[in-house]
């Protein structure tokens, strides 16, 4: 089974804005699958145990093909992310290498993915606090540039913000490739995934 975890924040308040778009992947990515009607069908697991574990989170499963993927959305708040990955993963009693966190990227610009295998936080809380409650930095990620934020607003009022009308122009496209690549990941492998998606876009 593969583990693909959109970051962000639950609440309409939050909806569409640069810290989501960890969510907006995770729902394009089941209703291209064919998997929901609507990103709201996603079921809630809040208040549910796994193994004694609480997921807090929003998921959606599939069972076709050869590989078991599960979507999740934690439901938790950004900051606090890894309770909800951490209970997942030992329910299903997965590896790091079967996860991949998809999150939002100051240092890139809008539009741009980077996946890796492994490595810091960059700063980046949900990650920070994946990587406390997993025990490692090694587990795949996929970064989406949000643009670096204007020196006069503060970083989290950006981040909490909507992107503006020209940065959505290249986020919609951003998300769909995004998605390609976590199939790609599911299908092929991460470092197949990495040499067709990493380039710069056009």
């Amino acid at each position: 089974m593969k583990l693909v975890v959109g970051l962000g924040n639950p609440g309409s308040e939050y909806a569409g804005t640069r810290h989501n778009i960890g969510f907006e992947v995770v729902e394009r990515l089941a209703a291209k699958l064919g998997w929901l009607g609507k990103p709201e069908q996603f079921k809630s697991q809040s208040r549910q145990k796994f193994d004694g574990l609480t997921l807090d989170g929003l998921v959606a499963r599939t069972t076709g093909g050869d590989e078991k993927v599960l979507l999740l959305e934690p439901m938790t708040y950004m900051n606090v992310s890894g309770k909800s990955v951490q209970a997942a993963m030992a329910f299903y009693q997965l590896a790091p290498s079967d996860i991949m966190i998809v999150l939002d990227d100051l240092a890139l610009p809008t539009g741009r993915l980077r996946l890796r295998a492994g490595g810091s936080s960059g700063g980046h809380n949900g990650l920070k606090d994946i990587e406390q409650s997993l025990g490692t930095q090694q587990y795949p990620r996929l970064r989406i540039g949000i643009d670096p934020k204007p020196a006069f607003i503060p970083q989290r009022d950006y981040v909490l913000q909507k992107f503006e009308a020209e940065q959505r122009k290249r986020v919609d496209p951003a998300v769909d490739r995004a998605c390609g690549a976590i199939v790609t990941w599911i299908d092929k492998g991460i470092e197949t995934a990495m040499s067709l998606f990493n380039a710069v876009e056009e």
